[in-house]
């Protein structure tokens, strides 16, 4: 295993005011990466880290997130995503499906 057992990007892009695909960080991707490190810690979740990245181009379904080593990709929109994702992915390995970005996909999910 390498330095972390889970690696997580979160999008913290920003584009100018009316873009037509939006930005994660207009859509509270800061906070909601704020929350996942508190609460990964908070949970003594040893190996993960949660970092803020530039744009992940998937500003239209954001905030995005995607986690290493699995490659899978997250739109979290509220705290109670995030704590899903932690819940089910980083403590039992399970995808979350409902919040999973599927290759190829770059429009909201409803």
């Amino acid at each position: 295993m390498g330095f972390f057992r889970h690696h997580i990007f979160c999008c913290a892009n920003r584009r100018e005011p009316g873009h037509a695909r939006g930005c994660c960080a207009e859509k509270n991707a800061e906070e909601l990466r704020d929350y996942m490190k508190a609460r990964v810690k908070e949970l003594g979740l040893k190996k993960t880290r949660v970092n803020a990245a530039g744009c992940l181009d998937r500003c239209e379904l954001g905030p995005t997130m995607v986690i290493y080593p699995e490659g899978v990709w997250y739109s979290c929109r509220n705290k109670a995503d995030v704590d899903e994702v932690i819940a089910e992915h980083l403590q039992k390995g399970k995808v979350v499906e409902r919040l999973r970005i599927k290759s190829g996909e770059n429009y909201p999910r409803g």
